[in-house]
């Protein structure tokens, strides 16, 4: 989506702020969305096809995006980069810029083919049921082959998001649904004289799926008259180190934050395995709607990232704070709204996913707990997309290691686990991480954007 006169004079209070963030973050928060769905096609699909395959494809998933979200992460340096250089009237740049961020992007790519080709061996030693490990194993290998594509995806999604242009993410996210849900079921189920895979075959088709969004992503770039002058494309640079290194001065830490974060719900699917199929099947079922409520407010803080990024590249030193205002806002209201659905519809949500009672019924008690956390979850979420605008990254990434793991794992595994609580207690443990995170990323966004602060880092 192009938003070609967001900074006009007149419209700069903050109800326009509002209004430009929404428009700027509705394909955002769409795409999230997709990418969210596709979650629930894998395990829908997994589910039907029986509780031991939907349990082997948490546990196969939870080892798939831990990794993940450091280059996912580390690549989120782009947007903050792209949008400073815009904002100051250096667009010139942000092209070298770009091809360095690919060159970093297939480096992950391969470190992350790595990963996923040898972690399955450490699935009987972590403590796996033994009935969940050959499908896990299927599944990881499957989808292994569409790593590069991801994180070839990302880079050049947050240079077009970088640029206030969403909407294809928006569109190439959809797409990507389209794709997995015929040619899943399809591996899955072993139809049209395919072989029945299980797991593996929602991994395959998981890879297809993402080297199809990363052709079409460049395509559109290659194409876009918007991009033109940028040259994206026109040359072949090799990797300039400096360049590289300042991206992973802001990136890396964003990348451990995020896998912090992440890491603590996936290290909590990871131990609900332990506690045999049930437990893991009904968390899967109920994380994975927690995350497609989630989808809403990670899209915001993208836009936020943007929208603070460009005002400090143009010097506007309040104007960072009135962007991130306007993300708090909107965060604010879709929470609440996504709490509602989650107390009032968690039965209804959970049957279409399983008809194995027993696990629906866990299932719908632990959304209850999602809906507690709505709150705390948007906040911290904005806020530290809101510090990546700044590109302080680094301090966060302490406060998020306070807050997930100083505080959320140790008290979620010892009610848990330790107490007896089972999947409850666990998820009393998210609740206390995010609230602490909450507050603590909150606290660091008003401190590091007081104008005073902002004269002193610079645009």
């Amino acid at each position: 989506m192009s938003l070609p006169s967001v900074d006009a004079p007149g419209r700069t209070g903050l109800l326009a702020e509002v209004r430009t963030t929404a428009l700027l973050a509705a394909p955002l928060v769409g795409g999230h969305v997709s990418t969210g769905l596709i979650g629930f096609v894998d395990n829908v699909l997994a589910g039907h096809h029986g509780t031991t395959t939907l349990a082997s494809v948490t546990i196969g998933t939870a080892l798939w995006w831990l990794p993940m979200m450091v280059p996912i992460g580390t690549l989120l340096s782009v947007p903050p980069s792209v949008s400073q250089l815009d904002g100051a009237g250096r667009r010139g740049d942000i092209g070298s810029l770009f091809r360095q961020a690919l060159w970093l992007a297939a480096g992950l790519g391969v470190l992350l083919f790595a990963f996923l080709t040898l972690i399955p061996h450490a699935l009987l030693p972590m403590g796996i049921a033994p009935e969940i490990v050959p499908g896990a194993t299927a599944f990881l290998h499957g989808i292994r082959w569409g790593v590069m594509a991801l994180t070839l995806f990302f880079c050049m999604r947050y240079l077009s998001e970088g640029l206030h242009w969403t909407l294809p993410t928006l569109l190439l996210s959809a797409g990507g649904l389209l794709i997995l849900l015929p040619v899943g079921y399809t591996l899955t189920f072993g139809k049209f004289g395919f072989p029945e895979m299980g797991a593996g075959g929602l991994g395959v088709a998981s890879a297809i799926m993402l080297w199809l969004q990363a052709i079409g992503f460049f395509l559109v770039l290659r194409k876009a008259r918007r991009f033109a002058d940028l040259r994206l494309f026109e040359r072949f640079d090799l990797p300039h180190w400096p360049t590289i290194r300042g991206l992973l001065a802001t990136g890396l830490p964003i990348g451990v934050t995020v896998l912090m974060e992440g890491g603590l719900f996936i290290t909590t699917a990871l131990l609900m395995g332990r506690l045999g199929q049930v437990p893991a099947a009904a968390h899967q079922i109920a994380i994975n709607l927690a995350a497609l409520c989630f989808m809403v407010p990670m899209g915001l803080a993208e836009a936020t990232t943007v929208r603070v990024g460009h005002a400090l590249g143009r010097a506007d030193f309040h104007g960072v704070r009135r962007a991130a205002k306007a993300g708090y806002a909107i965060v604010l209201g879709t929470q609440l709204l996504s709490g509602i659905v989650l107390l009032t519809g968690n039965e209804l949500l959970v049957s279409f996913y399983t008809h194995d009672a027993a696990v629906a019924t866990l299932a719908a008690s632990l959304l209850l707990y999602a809906a507690a956390f709505q709150f705390p979850d948007g906040v911290q979420v904005l806020s530290a997309g809101a510090l990546r605008g700044l590109k302080d990254t680094r301090v966060p990434m302490v406060l998020a290691a306070i807050a997930y793991w100083g505080i959320g794992m140790p008290l979620g595994t010892g009610l848990g686990l330790g107490l007896g609580w089972g999947p409850k207690g666990m998820w009393v443990g998210l609740i206390a991480g995010l609230t602490f995170a909450a507050v603590l990323l909150c606290l660091r966004f008003i401190r590091s954007s007081h104008p005073d602060r902002l004269v002193m880092r610079g645009p």
